[in-house]
């Protein structure tokens, strides 16, 4: 089996859990992936791919712009890496099937080559259309009917990158006009978090999280001497980085204060830099920190709205407050909102203190929406179903 995973943190996490749990259920697994995303390895055959989106991320932030200013230079080379390397690492590797995340943009080429079956794991819904919903990442207005039209940009990808994917297919000997669609679809997100849609084919599979099936380890001290101290909010950005992070800090550590509690700033790649003159008792500032821990005890949870972070807040029963970056964040934040599962989304352009402290408050009036869906996601077994769905295909 070969696992395939491009982007950062959250784009390898569920992809290492998959893996962790095949290997657990006997599968020989091979996990392709980028370099330093942080995420826990141990135990698992990893190839790498030779590229960090951490750094770039460091490097450039996350705009848009910043990425169309970057393309030649850094955006370009580091596709190239991931499209090509994933087809040599496959054709050496021979495996039975191909597990690849969208941005592996080699893997139905692959799955051709060596004639097995290609599953394509949506992280995201940005890929299979549905009128209920436009694609993650376009708009957050519904569009009724036209919803469909907005998956039409997912296709944009591949034609940016179709000189890097003309490479792969000579390196693997196919044409890359002959190759098929993938035999099924993995979505690995709770129905409490995204209702499936009616026109979804058969072939698509909403499994809830992929989780870490390991027993959790141990709670840095003074992290768990904080927890212990009464209630506090979670506040983290994860890979983002985009804007003032020390004016983004002096925001959420001034709403946190006026909501009247304490807070633990996650500040991640940079999208909180907490300057010394706000340092007190009353924070605690970590680079990261295990969500599993956290975020159960937390009163709600300031985040940007990643997926993984939606899910996990969920998941521990923590209402989440969003502060949208980009990409798909945005659809999260809408979505939520609309189900009654968190406050209105606060833009990252349009967070002030003020309105995060309303939102705080407005937090609480979502509890009982959060904790049916909590209810929901304890009950799922997000990874066990996704690798039943993989071994039904070999």
């Amino acid at each position: 089996m070969l696992i395939a995973t491009a982007g950062s943190r959250g784009d390898v996490e569920p992809f290492a859990n998959l893996a962790r749990r095949a290997v657990a259920e006997g599968h020989d697994v091979l996990l392709v992936v980028p370099d330093r995303s942080g995420v826990d390895l141990d135990g698992l055959d990893v190839a790498s791919l030779g590229v960090d989106f951490n750094r770039m991320i460091t490097d450039q932030g996350v705009s848009a712009l910043g990425a169309m200013r970057s393309f030649r230079s850094v955006v370009r080379p580091l596709m190239r890496a991931v499209i090509v390397e994933t087809a040599k690492v496959a054709l050496d590797y021979r495996p039975d099937v191909v597990v690849a995340h969208p941005k592996i943009l080699s893997a139905p080429l692959i799955a051709e080559a060596l004639n097995i079956p290609h599953v394509l794991v949506e992280t995201v819904p940005a890929m299979t259309p549905t009128s209920a919903f436009p694609a993650a990442g376009t708009v957050t207005r519904n569009l009724g009917r036209a919803n469909r039209l907005t998956y039409r940009a997912a296709g944009m990808a591949a034609a940016m990158f179709r000189s890097e994917i003309d490479e792969a297919a000579r390196l693997v000997a196919v044409s890359r006009r002959t190759v098929a669609s993938p035999v099924a679809t993995l979505m690995p997100i709770s129905p409490a978090i995204l209702a499936r849609p009616g026109d979804w084919p058969d072939t698509v599979h909403l499994t809830g999280p992929w989780l870490d099936d390991r027993a959790p380890g141990v709670v840095d001290p003074v992290v768990a001497e904080f927890l212990e101290g009464g209630p506090y909010v979670y506040v983290g950005f994860g890979s983002m980085a985009g804007g003032d992070p020390i004016e983004r800090a002096r925001s959420v550590v001034q709403a946190v204060r006026d909501h009247g509690t304490r807070a633990i700033l996650a500040t991640g790649l940079g999208g909180l830099d907490v300057p010394r003159d706000l340092l007190g008792p009353d924070l605690l500032v970590v680079r990261s920190t295990d969500h599993g821990r956290v975020l159960p005890r937390a009163v709600a949870a300031v985040h940007h709205g990643g997926i993984g972070t939606v899910q996990a807040a969920t998941r521990a029963g923590t209402v989440s407050v969003l502060v949208p970056f980009i990409a798909d964040q945005p659809f999260w934040g809408a979505r939520l909102h609309a189900q009654g599962l968190a406050p209105a989304p606060i833009p990252r352009r349009a967070l002030t203190s003020k309105r995060l402290t309303a939102a705080l408050a407005d937090a609480a009036s979502h509890q009982g929406g959060v904790d049916s869906a909590a209810r929901t996601m304890n009950q799922e077994q997000g990874t066990r179903e996704a690798l039943s769905v993989i071994v039904s295909l070999v």
